[in-house]
């Protein structure tokens, strides 16, 4: 009796594994919508907005994280620093600073279809 416990009990935590880890890797890299933001007031990390800088807003990546965000219509890609939460609207994967949406040409659209990779995790 006491084997068929520790064979489910192996089998249960193989099938939670399996289930979690694709979830966690799928915060890595992913495609959706972005928008842009020039707020002056503190980010989540803790620092403050500097729109002059290359960095964004996502819901679950660590702090310090370099990611790769390209613009799907036009190619154009940047290299930017998660130092905010967000966005937190429903289809929205990425807040970009202005100067990372200028870099991608999305400033005068607002939002953008992107596609993004981790690059560094820090």
């Amino acid at each position: 009796m006491l084997n068929i416990r520790r064979i489910t009990f192996t089998a249960a935590t193989i099938a939670a594994c399996s289930i979690i880890a694709p979830l966690q890797a799928s915060a890595a890299n992913g495609c959706g919508g972005a928008s842009w933001y020039a707020l002056t007031s503190k980010t989540a990390s803790g620092e403050r907005m500097n729109a002059a800088n290359l960095t964004a807003a996502h819901r679950s990546l660590r702090f310090g994280t370099k990611v790769k965000v390209t613009n799907a219509r036009n190619g154009k890609a940047v290299v930017v620093r998660i130092n905010d939460r967000g966005p937190f609207i429903k289809g929205r994967v990425l807040d970009l600073s202005k100067a990372a949406a200028k870099n991608i040409g999305m400033i005068n659209s607002g939002t953008a279809k992107v596609c993004y990779e981790v690059v560094k995790a820090d």
